[in-house]
């Protein structure tokens, strides 16, 4: 019998339920996955309170990784046994789940030297980072970011991936542990958004240049701060919105502001072409095992336990990936 954690309405994590069914046989282009981790992220959050709206009642989670039990009539490529992760967006909802089946289109094979443990701290978070730094803006060395968050889990990837493409990073952290752990990823300024005005300490830090990217994992509590971090003519990433949802804006505000760039991107949009999903994934991957890149592993849940897990995360009480133990 599969668990699996469910919502019926939408709210805070208390509208999660732990429940028991029948996976049952994989159809057409399917597989039966035995899942071994599974991914926590703040974007579960959004498809349990609404914000990101999909039918009811319905399962949690697009990211896990795990081993094939069985095939379903014409999938090729892959065999039981293989070990493989997804991410994904609706079409991977359901990952908070001991098996499940689920489309073989969406399934990237694991190398020996990547753990299915690290898989679910990773894919999502991972290829987040991959096509952040790689896709979104052209850096060209010696330039400077600013990332928001940045001892969480798409954050000390990001810093990583940074370092490694020449640039300057100054992360923004709530407390002196967070900033010991942001540090030690390779970030070189650290701003406590808590009690001080990360714009200001940017324009210090940078001799009142800026920043060239702002990624801005926050959302409204920090837009308008990010927008004044930025360097004439930078470019404002909004990838989430902890803190709530951006309000509208008067596009006149980017003139203003040094003829500023926003982008509101989507994984989605960045791995829809299997060639370009691969080759961000043999990248991400490559520096993973070879060192390059540490996958921070710093809360294991049980499934049973994914109400905590929501509150520890939407508490801000989480650094690095977090992920469910099956």
């Amino acid at each position: 019998m599969t668990h699996i954690v469910t919502f019926h309405q939408t709210g805070g994590p208390e509208v999660l339920r732990f429940e028991h069914r029948d996976v049952g046989d994989p159809g057409p282009g399917q597989v039966r996955l035995r899942h071994v981790a599974v991914g926590l992220n703040f974007a579960d959050t959004y498809f349990r309170s609404g914000i990101y709206p999909v039918p009811l009642p319905s399962g949690v989670g697009n990211e896990a990784a795990g081993v094939i039990e069985a095939l379903g009539a014409g999938v090729a490529g892959f065999r039981v046994g293989d070990r493989v992760t997804y991410t994904g967006f609706t079409n991977t909802l359901g990952a908070y789940s001991t098996e499940r089946l689920i489309g073989a289109d969406v399934l990237i094979k694991l190398p020996d030297a990547i753990s299915c443990e690290q898989a679910a701290a990773m894919t999502m978070r991972g290829l987040s980072a991959a096509y952040l730094s790689r896709r979104i803006y052209p850096f060209k060395g010696n330039e400077t970011i600013l990332v928001h968050a940045a001892a969480g889990g798409v954050g000390l990837i990001l810093t990583q991936w940074a370092k490694l493409l020449g640039l300057t990073v100054i992360g923004t952290v709530s407390t002196d542990a967070k900033a010991e752990v942001a540090r030690a990823h390779g970030c070189d300024h650290i701003i406590f958004y808590s009690h001080e005005d990360v714009a200001k300490r940017v324009r210090e830090l940078t001799d009142g240049v800026g920043v060239s990217v702002v990624y801005d994992s926050v959302g409204k509590a920090t837009f308008d701060g990010s927008l004044d971090s930025l360097k004439r003519r930078g470019l404002l990433v909004c990838v989430g919105t902890a803190s709530g949802k951006i309000p509208p804006f008067d596009p006149a505000i980017l003139a203003r502001k040094g003829s500023a760039y926003v982008t509101r991107p989507g994984l989605a949009d960045y791995i829809a072409d299997p060639v370009e999903k691969q080759e961000l994934v043999d990248e991400l991957f490559g520096h993973v095992a070879s060192g390059r890149i540490r996958i921070e592993i710093n809360q294991r849940y049980a499934l049973a336990d994914a109400v905590q897990a929501h509150r520890d995360l939407e508490g801000r009480k989480t650094t690095g990936s977090s992920i469910f133990v099956i």
